[in-house]
C-alpha cells in the first residue's frame, strides 16, 4: 500500500498521520511542502479530490493569510497565494489509493487508509 503524505516534521498532528501510515504498513512518500512546495496544480487536485475547497486547506495559525484578505478570497487567489508561500498549506494532507484527506483532525486519515 503507497501513501504520500505532505509532511511539517514540526507539527505533531502531521507527525502523527505519518506515524499511523507507517504503523499500518504503508509504503510512504514524505514530502516536507515546505522545502519541496506542491505546484499549484497540485493543490487544485488535491483539495478536489479531499472535497474540500482551497480556503479550507489554509492555514491560518502562524500566517498572515487574515491580513493578505485570503479568508473571503476565491479559489484562484488562494491556490496562488499557496503556491507562492507554502506555509499557508494546512497539513497534513495525505493521498492514498482510497483519497485523500487534510488529516485535521488526525482521526480523519481512518477514511483513507
Amino acid at each position: 500500500m503507497k501513501a504520500t503524505i505532505w509532511h511539517n516534521p514540526r507539527c505533531s498532528k502531521s507527525r502523527m498521520a505519518l506515524q499511523t501510515l507507517q504503523d499500518r504498513g504503508f509504503n510512504v512518500e514524505v514530502i516536507e511542502y515546505l522545502k519541496h512546495a506542491p505546484s499549484r496544480a497540485k493543490l487544485a487536485q488535491l483539495y478536489a479530490d479531499a472535497g474540500i475547497s482551497p480556503a479550507q486547506g489554509l492555514r491560518l495559525g502562524g500566517t498572515d493569510a487574515k491580513e493578505r484578505g485570503l479568508l473571503h478570497a476565491d479559489d484562484d487567489t488562494v491556490l496562488d497565494a499557496m503556491a507562492a508561500d507554502p506555509a499557508l498549506i494546512e497539513r497534513p494532507l495525505v493521498e492514498t489509493g482510497k483519497g485523500v484527506r487534510l488529516c485535521r483532525p488526525p482521526e480523519l486519515i481512518e477514511e483513507i487508509i
